[in-house]
């Protein structure tokens, strides 16, 4: 994102699906310095998120 500021087009911002449910979740200022980092639409997806498999032995 340019430092420039929001200029109104909310289509040119960048979106994601989340990893829990799929829905689309659009850039955040809040979201602007960790956005790679951001995995899940809420607090909900991020408690239902699948648990990953550990190899038994």
């Amino acid at each position: 994102m340019s430092q420039t500021g929001f200029k109104g087009n909310k289509a040119a911002l960048p979106s994601k699906a989340c990893m829990t449910c799929g829905r689309d979740m659009t850039w955040r200022k809040s979201w602007a310095k960790n956005w790679d980092d951001v995995k899940y639409c809420s607090d909900a997806c991020r408690a239902k998120k699948p648990k990953q498999q550990t190899p038994k032995q």
